[in-house]
């Protein structure tokens, strides 16, 4: 197999315990496809069955692609990094990967940047239609839409669901933990047996900082009656899913993709999902949906889908159906078509998410 170098960006930390998304979806391809070797920040701890090689900066990469002579480098939400490769080892196939929204990124900014990324890069790979959509340029050959995926073999056994209705993800504005405490706050005293619980924090991992935000959310939460556990390991997210009987993802700003409710729905989690950015795409007609920041909506939401089982169970179903297009095995063998030589056929390449 020819080497491939995925780059992370800077602030992602390759580890079990404090990975984020995009981390998190390196380590599962990389699994699937062999030849793959990470590359990012030293780290004191690192996921052990990938491959990793530590790079303190831009010097560092590229003395170490100068060195290895990988057939393929794939680089994740750094524009200019990407097409520096591509121009310095123009024997070299390099891919740049977009998880959020390319207008603002430095290096896609301009029309002549874009073009320079278009005309220089192997391939631009957005993990949404909702963020291919943001980015102004045509090249078919050269753009594809690939999702984030799930490795559905290696979730933890659902078991019986608790009368629990979960958040997970970061404690900050853009993902609503305040929307969530005013929905749970007035619907709770409602639902006689049940109970909401929060996971999560300013950032990723144990050393996440107790930010005035997160301060002021874990009080609401203690006022409301909710559970607040703070940061976790994503094994114990992931948990905590497979145990509950509602998720919800109730999203401020428009999500680029939504890894949490897929996770939800591959988990067996009845979804509650704000219908903004890629979370429809990915979700399909397997969620309930509120508008963003609407807190009495979604506390509509929540009482509705608390009293009725028979809505959960479908939820649940067709969220687990849902959940099998983004499996690991299937989305793998894309990405492989997509570091290969010769043009992205749409037929091959995307529409994985197309109801």
């Amino acid at each position: 197999m020819p080497e491939t170098i995925v780059i992370l960006p800077g602030r992602e930390v390759f580890s079990p315990d404090a990975a984020g998304a995009i981390s998190l979806v390196v380590r599962r391809f990389a699994l699937a496809l062999p030849g793959t070797v990470v590359m990012g920040r030293p780290r004191a701890a690192i996921f052990a069955d990938v491959p990793y090689v530590p790079a303190a900066g831009w010097w560092d990469m590229l003395r170490a692609i100068a060195r290895r002579r990988p057939e393929i480098v794939e680089v994740h939400q750094q524009p200019r990094l990407a097409v520096a490769m591509a121009l310095l080892f123009r024997r070299v196939r390099v891919l740049l990967v977009l998880h959020n929204d390319p207008k603002p990124m430095r290096g896609l900014r301009r029309t002549w940047e874009r073009r320079l990324a278009l005309a220089t890069l192997h391939r631009i790979v957005f993990v949404s239609r909702y963020l291919r959509q943001r980015f102004d340029g045509e090249a078919p050959d050269k753009i594809a839409v690939l999702p984030n995926p799930l490795t559905l073999a290696a979730l933890p056994p659902a078991g019986a669901r608790a009368r629990t209705i979960l958040f997970a993800g970061r404690m900050t504005i853009d993902k609503a933990p305040d929307v969530f405490v005013e929905a749970c706050a007035v619907a709770l005293p409602r639902l006689a047996g049940w109970r909401a619980h929060m996971i999560g924090g300013d950032r990723f991992g144990p050393d996440s900082p107790e930010t005035g935000f997160v301060a002021r959310i874990r009080a609401a939460a203690a006022a409301a009656g909710i559970g607040f556990a703070g940061p976790r390991p994503h094994a114990a997210v992931l948990a905590a899913m497979a145990g509950a009987a509602i998720v919800v993802v109730p999203s401020r700003w428009a999500e680029p993709f939504g890894l949490t409710a897929l996770e939800a729905m591959a988990s067996g989690a009845a979804l509650i999902a704000a219908e903004t950015g890629g979370l429809p795409e990915v979700a399909g007609e397997a969620a309930l949906y509120v508008p963003p920041g609407d807190a009495p909506a979604l506390s509509a939401a929540i009482l509705a889908l608390a009293t009725d089982e028979a809505r959960r169970a479908t939820l649940a179903a067709r969220g687990r159906a849902r959940a099998a297009l983004f499996d690991t095995r299937i989305l793998a063998l894309r990405l492989a078509r997509l570091r290969a030589p010769g043009p992205c056929l749409d037929e091959d390449l995307e529409g994985v998410t197309d109801d």
